[in-house]
């Protein structure tokens, strides 16, 4: 669990208003589920993996939710569909609960390495830039010294975009022009980070380059060059995903689990979307953990993902 107070009842109604569309295309298709039923039986399980499915948590995932509310059903055959949301409920509690690692944190709990560096993936157009603004305007708030590196330097609007958001979250950023080496702008952005004592280091990467190839060799160089000047760097590996592409954020998931050793997810753009379910189904295909959620376009719409938070507003009508 969140440790007390971390959940403030401000946060907890961002969260709330951020999964609006993804619990009230749920709670539809549910109500559609059990009607005109009275106990769970096939018909209502065949309908309630409609629902999971069309609700972006992913044939696997479903698959297993299913097999598990079977297995309950099994043991009492008069379950009534009442009880369907407090099951379903407990069942993805119980699937995120698996896919955890380690202990939940807050932006300023005490860091495991300094500078702890944060390397960040994904596609262009996933909130990555957005992202790494608010993670440096949090841990910025939470007393934490942080500095960006912009190594993604094949497009000169990241490098911009990148320089804005620092600005917005008041924290230094170190850039190259462009076209310049990537790995080179990560070596200096741990290097001066070393010499200034800087706790946070938050590193971009290219969001596309010419295929598959090319990106694993250059996140891999980036990686070995970075371990030049601190050696078990990067600590945290974040993927970003955009939540509100649904499928298509498996598949960036895939692609990347594949190239890079991802040790964390963060899910963009909750709150304008239907796809929340997107966050049970990658957590569980590729047990990574989701660490944080995006809920809005402001420095501060960004949450610390509690498992118990979002399954709580998910069932909370």
């Amino acid at each position: 669990m969140a440790p007390l107070g971390l959940f403030s009842k401000s946060k907890k109604e961002e969260l709330n208003r951020g999964l609006e569309k993804t619990k009230e295309s749920v709670f539809k298709k549910l109500s559609r589920a059990v009607v005109g039923k009275s106990r769970v039986d096939d018909e209502v399980l065949d309908n309630l993996e409609e629902v999971l499915v069309t609700s972006d948590v992913g044939v696997d995932t479903t698959l297993k939710i299913i097999e598990r509310i079977e297995n309950k059903v099994a043991k009492d055959k008069y379950m009534g569909t009442a009880e369907l949301n407090k099951i379903l409920k407990e069942e993805i509690a119980g699937l995120l609960e698996e896919n955890v690692t380690g202990e939940f944190n807050d932006f300023s709990s005490e860091l495991s390495q300094k500078p702890y560096v944060i390397m960040v993936v994904g596609v262009n157009g996933v909130g990555k830039t957005t992202t790494i603004g608010k993670l440096a305007y949090h841990f910025k708030n939470a007393g934490k010294s942080v500095l960006i590196g912009a190594a993604d330097t094949f497009r000169a609007a990241a490098i911009d975009q990148l320089t804005i958001w620092a600005e917005r979250a008041g924290v230094p950023l170190v850039k190259q022009k462009m076209n310049s080496d990537p790995a080179s702008v990560a070596y200096d952005t741990i290097a001066s980070a070393k010499a200034n004592n800087v706790d946070v280091v938050i590193v971009d990467t290219a969001g596309r380059l010419h295929n598959r190839i090319n990106l694993m060799n250059e996140l891999a160089k980036i990686k070995r060059v970075m371990q030049k000047v601190m050696p078990d760097s990067p600590h945290e590996v974040l993927l970003i995903l955009d939540g509100s592409t649904g499928q298509n954020a498996f598949e960036q998931a895939k692609q990347f689990t594949e190239t890079i050793q991802v040790n964390a997810l963060a899910v963009t753009k909750l709150d304008g979307t239907a796809k929340g379910g997107v966050i049970i189904g990658i957590s569980d295909q590729f047990k990574v953990p989701v660490k944080y959620i995006g809920i809005g376009e402001k420095l501060d719409d960004l949450q610390i993902f509690d498992k118990h938070e979002f399954v709580d507003s998910l069932f909370t009508k």
